[in-house]
């Protein structure tokens, strides 16, 4: 069983910057693509960004492009998330997840898509 644990959330201003570290217990964590979704209030959860097991691709939402990044340290079990010029808009419970997909090149956008998840993070942006 994979434990995924997030941090580093809290209250900012708008144009400030977070990082969220995501934190996997498994001995492994090469092995899975991971990925970072959000939900605020009253919407359904999105799709942020996420990262293939080697780190090789990473993709991200239109609405965070040029202003998120994602990265892993597979030495660490840590997946992080790089959130620069943060807007009210941004304001959500982040949640980090994985799917054990070892040597695939996928993409997956989905959150069914994937099977791990974390308890999440609020971010919270004032203006």
């Amino acid at each position: 069983q994979v434990q995924l644990v997030e941090s580093g959330g809290g209250l900012v201003q708008a144009g400030d910057s977070l990082r969220l570290p995501c934190e996997a217990s498994v001995r492994a964590l090469r092995r899975y693509a991971m990925a970072w979704f959000r939900q605020a209030p009253g919407k359904e959860r999105e799709f942020v960004a996420t990262i293939t097991w080697n780190g090789g691709n990473t993709y991200y939402a239109d609405s965070v492009k040029g202003r998120y990044t994602i990265s892993r340290d597979n030495d660490k079990n840590t997946v992080y998330l790089q959130m620069n010029s943060l807007k009210p808009e941004d304001m959500a419970v982040y949640y980090c997840a994985g799917r054990h997909d070892w040597y695939s090149e996928t993409l997956r956008l989905g959150p069914n898509e994937y099977d791990y998840w974390g308890q999440g993070t609020q971010v919270t942006v004032s203006s």
